[in-house]
């Protein structure tokens, strides 16, 4: 009975004897933005001389142990490979890796009871956690594993002692998240109306626009293994948002407007008060409402009208519009379907879209510089600084009248984009031609608006306004307050012809082309019906 306190001292003094040292050990001076806080390790039982775990150094294994962790927290590389068995070429690395992969602050260690594992091998369990910047932190369990070598005690380090996931080959990397991708938005902030032919030019407005803020990512890499997360910081902040001038509804307006058309179309809106871009429905392919070039037809007598107005002649100022016109040592000029309309006022004439008429006005008042200058006044010989690229319209100077009756009408070397023809009658609303964009003025570089000549202006918008009253697309179903013009371009060849239609109602001003589409009257009258009916 009296050996029962015997070995119960006997087994308080052995469970002490075997217990671990536990420490909560901090980052130290070593490296950079470590602090030099390192506890001190709880008390340990006395260990006899003649124990086998102590070594000729005196040392028992908890001991140098606790050295070795102590040492790590301050990021004393040297003192720690001191107690190595062997140092791996490694070894440094892969604790740099670690801490400056996952953007460590400081580390506490907690150590546990060594367990023997053979008759010179202990292992020393412990818990390193990891303080992160801000206020989170990597917690993970390990061990150390000690061998007797030689006449000491010595760490036999793997790398699973940095992280438990980590091995031979491996690298703990960090690499960065990309913002959120910028996204496109329409006028009022909404997203852009999905397949509506506003993409390609939309796409190029995301060049050199920066994506939202950058995280990173801290993973470690095995070779042959997937990569595992350690930590993951994702960028703060929505996605950056590019603000385009489209107008969401006119652009869902302009696509559906465009629905059953057989032939490559488009349909450019703009709004004459400022330039902006509201709506581009294209379906010819690429970016071509923005960049390919088609012969006008009679949308150019805009053009030619402008010029001759500033002649002298009024929209009340009798003309003939004959079936034909005989230029003097030149070519035969004939009406569509060689219509007869006889005298009739400029206005009529230009509603009625007469070749003849505008033929000889630009024969007998104009001259070759003189259409070219006008041309000009409406963006014509230029680029379009939209944002997205585009083009204008060209015109080779007449060389003599048979080319300058021809381009009076828009046929001959006259070509011009559906964008810049929608430019051509925001012009007219506006009073100003004003160079379009699809991004707010403030974010482009823009010519200066030039403005035309007032008397001009008025009488342009008293013929426009003709043709939808009494002119080529009275039929066609348009709402009331529309002025525009129609144009049937020739294009040879046995094609049918190209047609257009562009106009304006109050501060909203378009084009629409057809190619190959026939009519002006037939093809794009309809479309900017639905159009300008569906606002």
């Amino acid at each position: 009975m009296r050996r029962r306190p015997l070995l119960v001292l006997i087994s308080v003094a052995l469970a002490i004897f075997i217990s671990g040292v536990t420490g909560l050990i901090m980052s130290g001076r070593n490296e950079p933005g470590a602090t030099d806080t390192v506890a001190t390790p709880t008390a340990q039982a006395s260990v006899p001389a003649d124990d086998p775990r102590v070594d000729e150094e005196g040392d028992t294994p908890e001991e140098v142990g606790t050295a070795y962790l102590q040492a790590w927290a301050k990021g004393d590389m040297d003192a720690m490979a001191e107690l190595l068995v062997d140092v791996p070429p490694e070894f440094a690395t892969l604790h740099r890796e670690f801490r400056t992969a996952v953007g460590a602050d400081s580390i506490v260690l907690s150590s546990g009871s060594v367990n023997p594992t053979g008759p010179n091998s202990v292992e020393l369990p412990f818990t390193g956690k990891w303080q992160l910047k801000g206020d989170e932190e990597i917690t993970y369990p390990s061990v150390l594993r000690l061998l007797k070598s030689g006449p000491s005690w010595k760490v036999d380090w793997l790398p699973d002692v940095i992280h438990p996931d980590l091995q031979f080959g491996g690298h703990v990397v960090r690499s960065p998240i990309p913002g959120q991708a910028p996204r496109l938005a329409t006028r009022e902030g909404d997203p852009l109306p999905l397949d509506s032919g506003a993409e390609p030019y939309v796409a190029d407005l995301m060049v050199g626009a920066h994506p939202g803020e950058a995280g990173w990512l801290a993973e470690i890499q095995n070779p042959g293994e997937p990569a595992i997360e350690l930590v993951r910081e994702e960028g703060d902040g929505p996605a950056p948002r590019v603000t385009t001038t489209i107008d969401r509804y006119i652009q869902m307006s302009a696509a559906r407007a465009l629905d059953g058309v057989a032939n490559p179309a488009a349909l450019v809106a703009i709004r004459p008060s400022t330039g902006e871009v509201l709506a581009v429905a294209d379906r010819l392919g690429g970016k071509g409402a923005f960049q390919q070039k088609f012969p006008p037809g009679s949308t150019f007598k805009i053009v030619t009208a402008a010029a001759v107005l500033g002649t002298g002649l009024t929209p009340d100022t009798p003309v003939a519009c004959p079936a034909r016109y005989q230029i003097p040592n030149g070519r035969l000029i004939l009406n569509y379907q060689s219509r007869e309309h006889g005298t009739l006022s400029l206005r009529q004439a230009f509603a009625q879209s007469c070749n003849t008429t505008f033929a000889q006005l630009a024969v007998e008042r104009l001259t070759a510089d003189t259409l070219v200058a006008e041309a000009g006044r409406f963006g014509f010989g230029g680029d379009l600084a939209t944002g997205a690229g585009g083009t204008c319209g060209s015109l080779t100077p007449p060389g003599n009248d048979d080319a300058m009756a021809e381009d009076s009408f828009g046929q001959g070397t006259v070509e011009a984009s559906p964008l810049c023809m929608a430019a051509m009658a925001a012009a007219v609303q506006n009073g100003t031609w004003r160079s379009p964009h699809l991004l707010p003025a403030a974010q482009l570089p823009q010519p200066m608006p030039r403005e035309l000549p007032a008397d001009v202006v008025a009488a342009l918008r008293v013929m426009m306004a003709a043709v939808v009253t009494e002119g080529t697309a009275m039929n066609g179903g348009l709402p009331a307050g529309v002025a525009g013009k129609t144009g049937t371009a020739e294009v040879g060849q046995g094609r049918p012809d190209h047609a257009w239609f562009v106009g304006y109602q109050d501060d909203l001003a378009f084009a629409v082309f057809v190619e190959n589409g026939g009519t002006g009257a037939g093809a794009a009258v309809p479309v900017a019906a639905r159009f300008l009916n569906a606002l």
